[in-house]
């Protein structure tokens, strides 16, 4: 793992395989994955591990409840 930057190119400077956590933990998020399956892909211990160091890329409850009372409205309004 420690020779592989050295035989690709084009990696950022600073580049580290750790960021690859990082970055599969940000795209499954994005994806909708919940907290127990981000746990279970990065291999963490507990659900807490994940979710203090991910916490802030999950939509927060408001935004979620704000986006399901949005949908029932416009439901709504189409049954009209």
């Amino acid at each position: 793992m420690r020779k592989a930057p050295s035989k690709v190119q084009d990696l950022p400077a600073g580049f580290r395989f750790h960021g690859l956590r990082h970055y599969l933990a940000s795209l499954l998020i994005a994806s909708g994955a919940d907290v127990k399956v981000v746990q279970a892909r990065l291999r963490h211990a507990s659900a807490k591990t994940t979710l203090d160091t991910y916490s802030h890329l999950w939509p927060d409850s408001d935004e979620s409840t704000r986006a399901a009372i949005d949908a029932a409205l416009v439901a709504g309004t189409e049954l009209c």
